[in-house]
């Protein structure tokens, strides 16, 4: 046979010779190496998917609304402890921290209630009933700067900026209950006050 068809036929069978075959050993070595990448991954997988659900679940219980404070707060009746504000209807004026804010009551028909009323939220603008202001139902307000409260018999009531009426804290009680401040005084007293805080109301206004 000729040396050139020789060659020809060993270049030929090593085209077509089969890879060497891979050892048991390694075989069983590949194998676990997948596995652990495998659980590696699924592994993973889990922690990215409990994160997202206890991000949503946060977001969720916290609320997309930022402009209120709020907690319960239990209904103080019993006169212990120092108030954060008070406040004297017959004087029309609320005294907090050493400052004095002129304030209207409500009138003979709607006293604004005495005693210790307790701050349950903080509102940074709310939509107020119109009934509260004797007008129709399509006159309903967005006040700012409100502080919402708890009577001694569990009622509700509120501190509002009287951006309606700014003449009337200090000089006359035109409201159905509320304590109504002039705007600057609202805005201070809605950023120092926090649910549980206690105001408490004396005396009486004279009404209208």
């Amino acid at each position: 046979m000729s040396d050139d068809l020789t060659s020809a036929l060993k270049d030929l069978a090593a085209d077509h010779q089969s890879p060497a075959p891979v050892a048991g050993a390694e075989i069983r070595r590949r194998a676990t190496v997948r596995r652990r990448r495998r659980r590696t991954a699924y592994a993973g997988a889990a922690l990215v998917t409990a994160a997202v659900a206890a991000t949503v679940t946060a977001g969720l219980l916290s609320g997309s609304d930022d402009r209120t404070r709020e907690r319960p707060a239990p209904v103080a009746t019993d006169g212990t402890g120092k108030p954060a504000a008070t406040v004297d209807l017959s004087r029309r004026r609320m005294t907090v921290g050493g400052r004095e804010l002129p304030v209207s009551g409500g009138t003979t028909q709607h006293p604004t209630p005495t005693g210790r009323l307790t701050v349950v939220a903080t509102h940074r603008e709310k939509r107020m009933p119109a009934g509260d202001f004797g007008l129709g139902g399509e006159y309903d307000l967005k006040l700012p700067w409100v502080i919402e409260l708890r009577t001694p018999d569990g009622g509700t009531n509120y501190v509002v900026a009287m951006t309606y009426d700014e003449k009337a804290p200090g000089t006359r009680d035109i409201t159905r209950g509320w304590i109504g401040l002039r705007p600057d005084d609202a805005r201070w007293l809605h950023d120092r006050l926090e649910p549980g805080d206690v105001i408490a109301v004396t005396a009486g206004g004279s009404g209208r």
